[in-house]
Parts: C-alpha cells; sequence; structure tokens
C-alpha cells in the first residue's frame, strides 16, 4: 500500500532534516508531555524479559530503546533503525552511556537485517512516515524470530465526537508552535495531514493479518488519539 504524501521525493527526509535538533523537545510541547506515557505503556504491554533482542524501527532519538534496556536492567539487546542521519546522531548522544546498542540508517521497507533475529519489532510514530505500508510490515514480518512480537505505536482515530474536535482544533496551532521553537512551519503542517490521511484502527488490524500477523489486537490510548497495534509471528 503505496502511500501518497509520503511519496513525494524527499519530502519526509527533508522534514525530519529540519526538525531533529529539537525533536524531543517537539514532542513534549505538541503532547504536553503525554508521549512518555505512550511510550511507557508500549513497554508494559511489550513486558520484556532479560536477554531479549529488540528492533526498534523509525526510532527516533532513541526513546523505545532507553525505555527497553531500562526496563530489562540493560540486559539485552537492541538494535536502533532510522533513515535520517540527524536523528541517529542525536539519539548516540542521547545514549551514550548504554552498552548493546546497534544504530543503523535504513528505511523500514528495506532492512539490513538477517531473517529470524529478533523476539520484538517496535515502531514508534513511524509506520505512518513509510513510504509503502505493505512493505513496511512485510519487512517486520521477516526479521522476527518465529513467536516474536509486533508492536506499532501511532496516531490512530479518536473515538470520541467531542475530544475529536478539541484535538482537531488543537491540533491547527502546531505548526505555528513550531515556528516558535524550530523556526519550521511546514514539517508540522505535514504532520498533521499524514496523521488525518492514515489508516484507522481497524484498517490497520487488517492489514496486518493479510501480513501473516496472528492473534493482532489493539489499544487505544487517550481516546484514540493513539493506538497500540500488536501481533505475533508464528
Amino acid at each position: 500500500m503505496q502511500q501518497y504524501l509520503q511519496n513525494k521525493k524527499g519530502l519526509v527526509q527533508s522534514v525530519f532534516d529540519k526538525v531533529y535538533s529539537k525533536y524531543d523537545l517537539m514532542n513534549d510541547f505538541m503532547s504536553l508531555g503525554i508521549h512518555r506515557f505512550w511510550k511507557k505503556n508500549l513497554i508494559n504491554m511489550m513486558n520484556p524479559g532479560p536477554n531479549r533482542k529488540l528492533i526498534d524501527v523509525a526510532c527516533g532519538t532513541g526513546d523505545i530503546g532507553k525505555l527497553f534496556l531500562d526496563s530489562s536492567n540493560n540486559n539485552s539487546s537492541i538494535t536502533c533503525v532510522d533513515p535520517n542521519e540527524g536523528m541517529i546522531s542525536k539519539g548516540k548522544e542521547k545514549l551514550f552511556k548504554y552498552k548493546d546498542i546497534k544504530w543503523i540508517i535504513a528505511p523500514a521497507e528495506n532492512l539490513p537485517i538477517p531473517d529470524n533475529t529478533f523476539d520484538f519489532y517496535t515502531i514508534s510514530f513511524g509506520l505512518r512516515n513509510t513510504k509503502d505500508l505493505n512493505q513496511s510490515l512485510s519487512e517486520a514480518f521477516r526479521v522476527l524470530k518465529p513467536g516474536g512480537r509486533f508492536l506499532c505505536l501511532e496516531f490512530s482515530k479518536i473515538q470520541n465526537s467531542n475530544l475529536d474536535f478539541i484535538y482537531k482544533n488543537y491540533s491547527k496551532i502546531i505548526p505555528y508552535v513550531g515556528n516558535m521553537i524550530v523556526g519550521e512551519k511546514e514539517p508540522y503542517e505535514y504532520l498533521i495531514k499524514s496523521i488525518k490521511n492514515f489508516l484507522n484502527q481497524e484498517e490497520l488490524l487488517l492489514l496486518m493479518k493479510e501480513k501473516k500477523f496472528i492473534n493482532c489486537t489493539y489499544r487505544n490510548l487517550s481516546g484514540g488519539i493513539v493506538c497500540i497495534h500488536s501481533g505475533w509471528k508464528l
């Protein structure tokens, strides 16, 4: 499934080239800090034990990697993957004290990873930025071990009409906040469009099943502003 907006030449790369230096700061402003709660929920759903291997795709500056290693007492390994070199650079700075982290610059659609490698695959606020959803999910399935688990944290569709009204109006100010903090308005206009155009909860669940994931479920957070999808590789 090709995504029209994301396939505009150089658009997504340009967006993250402009924002990576203040990416964490803007996440806190845009979500009022709630993104930290969402990410902790992802780790809690995963419930990783020691000696597990995680690949975190579209890793940004490494938030999921940090939470994963903290939850396993730094006794597991993680591969952080992102197509943006600036994001990887900021992640390395932020997580320099952590061991057992490998950093790879690559897109979700083409992971330079052998088959059947990881116990967990996570992608947080990155699936909607991929050019090809089908290929991204196929790659996720390929690199997981049999018995491995896929977890996706992503913006979704709000279930309550009143909350939806508030959120849509709040979203209109985000590009102006971005302009004040980052000096760029356009990346956050893209953000709002990409959220609006992305699949709803049931559509993503169906796509995961089509890509051979089993026991697929999802959990809405904050009324469906975001959602965690989960699936397993048999």
